[in-house]
C-alpha cells in the first residue's frame, strides 16, 4: 500500500556518476524530507493548548530545535551560559534531519552524508562520539542510461557527456573565484551552461546530438536537486562559486543522520527544550515603560521586574510568553520569507526582507519504492531516465513526472528517486497511489518491460507542504549575492548604543559559503551564541547631527574656544 509519510537541509564534482552536497543534495544528494506518520495533526498544530497567559523569563530564547538552534544551545552551555530556552514548533528535535527505518534500515528524508572531513565540524563531532564507521564500504556504481523509447545508451556516450558537464559547472564557478566577466546576457548558470552545450553539440553530426542533448538534460535536472532549484536559469552565474566544497569526500553515519543529535541533546535539561510550542510572534523593542507585568508566571524563572527588563517578547502560538535579553532566530529561510514581515514587531528592516526575497529557498523531495521481491539486475546501481526537455508551456500534471531524473538502488528492494522544483510542489499534492503508479509506469516505459512490478509501499518526502520549512534549503538566485546571506544574518539591535543585539540569526541560510549545509547551520548556529559569550563593552558613542552630510562638514561646526 503507497504511504506519504510527512510532517510538520565527496566533491560535488566526482568522477562516481552518483548524485551527492549537504542540507543540499550534491552529485551523492539529499533533500530535506520529513516524516510524520500518525502525528502530522499533532505537528501541525504545534501543542497548541491554552497557557492562560503564563509567561516565563530567561536570559536567552533560541526559537527552532534544529542543527543551528542545538548548535547555540550547546556553545552557550561551553560558556556557562545555562539561562536559556529552546522553543520548537514539531515535536521533535532535528529540523531538516530525520529518518524513517525501511525493511531494518534508516531511510534518510533529511541529510544523507557528511559533506566534507577536513574542518567539517559534525564529522569532527560524530568522529568524537564514536559515530563514525572509518571503514567505508565503496561499492562500485553500475548505470545504465536510457531513452523514452527503451534502447540503452552506451556507458560511453554518458562518461563523455558527464566530463565535458563537469568542465563546463567548474567554469561557471570560476566567475566567482576569478570575477571573470561573463558574455553579454548571460545571467545564469542554465544559460552559460546551454550556451557551452550549444557550441560543443557542433562538432556532432545532427543524428548524433540528439543523444548527448538528452545526458545534459538529465545532468541539468540533477543539478536543480543539487541546487535547490527549479531551473538552472534561477541560479546567479557569479555567485555559483561561493559555495565552498570541504575535501575529504562524503561520510554515512552508520545509525543514521539523526544519530548526531544525541549528543547535541543529551546535555540539555528537558525543562529548557520546548517542544510543540510554534512561534507567533518576535517583539523585539519593547515599550518605553518595559512589558508590562501581567500575568504571574508559572515558571521558577518568571519575575515581574525582569520582565519589565526584558528586551525581547517571544510569543508562542499556544498562548505562552517568554520575556528574554537575546532572541536567536533559527527560523529557515521558507518560513523567513513566508511569514517574515508579520512575526516581527517592528517588521524586519528592508534591507534584510529585500535579501530574503532575493535568495532561493528550493524545493527538493524525495521518493522511496518498497517491494516485495528484487527485479533489477544484481549488479545495477541506478537507471537513467534521459527524458526530452521539459516544455514550461506543458500542463503541470502532464509533465510533473519527467523532472524524475533517475532511479537508484538503495537495496535490492529499495528504490529512491529525487524530484525538484515546480513539479515537486505538485507531486505533493498528488494521491500516494498515483505517485507510486507513475513511478512504475516511468520504470516500465524506460526499462521496456510491462512486467515491473508495483511497490508495496511508496513513500514521499512533502518539504514545500510543511508550515515549518517551506521549502528544503538555501540557493543564490540571479541578482542575489553573498551580501544578502551576510544581510540576513546580521542581527538586530534595539538602540545603536546597545552592546549586544536583541534578535540574531542563523541556520544555513546565515552561511555565506556554506549555506544549505548541515554544517553551514552548525556554525552559524554557534557563531550566534558566540556574540552573546564576550565579555560585555562599554557602549559606543554614536554622533548623530541633523543637517551634516558627512564627517568633515561636521567637524567643522565644531568650535575649539
Amino acid at each position: 500500500m503507497a504511504q506519504n509519510h510527512t510532517e510538520n537541509n565527496n566533491n560535488k564534482k566526482s568522477q562516481d556518476l552518483r548524485p551527492a552536497r549537504g542540507l543540499r543534495p550534491s552529485w551523492q544528494h539529499w533533500a530535506l524530507g520529513d516524516v510524520n506518520m500518525s502525528a502530522k495533526k499533532a505537528d501541525d498544530t504545534g501543542g497548541q493548548e491554552n497557557q492562560n497567559e503564563c509567561f516565563q523569563t530567561c536570559k536567552v530564547v533560541i526559537i527552532g530545535a534544529g542543527m543551528a538552534g542545538l548548535s547555540a544551545a550547546n556553545h552557550l552551555m561551553k560558556n556557562n551560559i545555562h539561562d536559556f530556552v529552546i522553543l520548537e514548533a514539531r515535536n521533535r528535535v532535528g529540523g531538516r534531519i530525520i529518518a524513517i527505518t525501511i525493511d531494518g534500515r534508516k531511510m534518510e528524508l533529511g541529510a544523507n552524508w557528511i559533506h566534507g572531513i577536513l574542518g567539517n565540524p559534525i564529522y569532527e563531532l560524530a568522529s568524537a562520539n564514536g559515530l563514525v564507521n572509518i571503514i567505508q564500504d565503496n561499492k562500485p556504481h553500475n548505470v545504465v542510461a536510457t531513452l523514452p523509447d527503451g534502447r540503452r545508451v552506451p556507458f560511453h556516450i554518458v562518461q563523455e557527456i558527464y566530463d565535458a558537464y563537469f568542465w563546463f559547472f567548474k567554469r561557471c564557478e570560476e566567475y566567482f573565484l576569478c570575477k571573470y566577466i561573463p558574455p553579454d546576457g548571460i545571467e545564469s548558470v542554465g544559460a552559460h551552461i546551454r550556451l557551452e552545450i550549444s557550441i560543443y553539440l557542433e562538432q556532432f553530426p545532427e543524428h548524433e546530438r540528439r543523444i548527448r542533448n538528452l545526458i545534459f538534460n538529465y545532468l541539468l535536472n540533477r543539478e536543480t536537486c543539487i541546487s535547490g532549484c527549479n531551473t538552472m536559469e534561477e541560479i546567479d552565474l557569479m555567485e555559483i562559486g561561493s559555495y565552498t566544497e570541504l575535501p575529504g569526500g562524503n561520510v554515512v553515519l552508520p545509525g543514521g543522520y539523526s544519530s548526531i543529535l544525541g549528543p547535541l541533546t543529551k546535555d540539555i535539561e528537558e525543562e529548557k527544550l520546548l517542544k510543540g510550542h510554534p512561534v507567533a510572534s518576535v517583539r523585539w523593542k519593547p515599550p518605553l515603560n518595559g512589558f508590562k507585568s501581567g500575568t504571574s508566571g508559572r515558571q521558577p524563572a518568571a519575575s515581574p521586574a525582569r520582565k519589565a527588563r526584558a528586551k525581547v517578547e517571544v510569543v508562542c502560538q499556544n498562548g505562552k510568553k517568554f520575556y528574554a535579553d537575546h532572541v536567536i532566530c533559527t527560523i529557515p529561510l521558507g518560513v523567513l520569507k513566508e511569514n517574515g514581515k508579520t512575526v516581527f514587531d517592528p517588521p524586519l528592516p528592508e534591507y534584510k526582507m529585500d535579501s530574503i526575497n532575493r535568495l532561493c529557498f528550493g524545493v527538493v523531495d524525495k521518493i522511496y519504492l518498497e517491494y516485495e521481491r528484487p527485479f533489477l539486475n544484481p549488479g545495477l546501481t541506478e537507471v537513467l531516465c534521459l527524458w526530452d526537455p521539459i516544455d514550461p508551456s506543458e500542463p503541470i500534471h502532464e509533465r510533473w513526472f519527467k523532472k524524475i531524473y533517475s532511479f537508484s538502488k538503495v537495496t535490492e528492494t529499495l528504490l529512491l528517486a529525487w524530484i525538484s522544483g515546480d513539479e515537486a510542489k505538485y507531486m505533493e499534492t498528488l494521491p500516494f497511489d498515483v505517485v507510486s503508479e507513475k513511478c512504475t509506469a516511468i520504470l516500465r516505459q524506460f526499462l521496456n518491460d510491462p512486467f515491473i512490478p508495483k511497490p508495496k509501499r511508496c513513500i514521499n518526502t512533502t518539504w514545500w507542504s510543511q508550515p515549518y520549512t517551506r521549502g528544503s534549503y538555501t540557493a543564490v538566485g540571479v541578482g542575489a549575492s553573498q551580501v544578502d546571506i551576510t544581510n540576513i544574518a546580521h542581527p538586530l539591535y534595539m538602540q545603536p548604543t546597545c552592546s549586544k543585539p536583541a534578535v540574531l540569526f542563523a541556520g544555513e541560510h546565515c552561511h555565506p559559503s556554506f549555506y544549505s549545509t548541515v554544517h553551514g547551520a552548525y556554525l552559524s548556529g554557534r557563531e550566534a551564541a558566540q556574540t552573546l559569550c564576550v565579555p560585555d563593552t562599554p557602549p559606543e558613542v554614536v554622533l548623530d547631527v541633523e543637517g551634516t552630510a558627512d564627517l568633515s562638514s561636521w567637524i567643522e561646526g565644531i568650535s575649539l574656544n
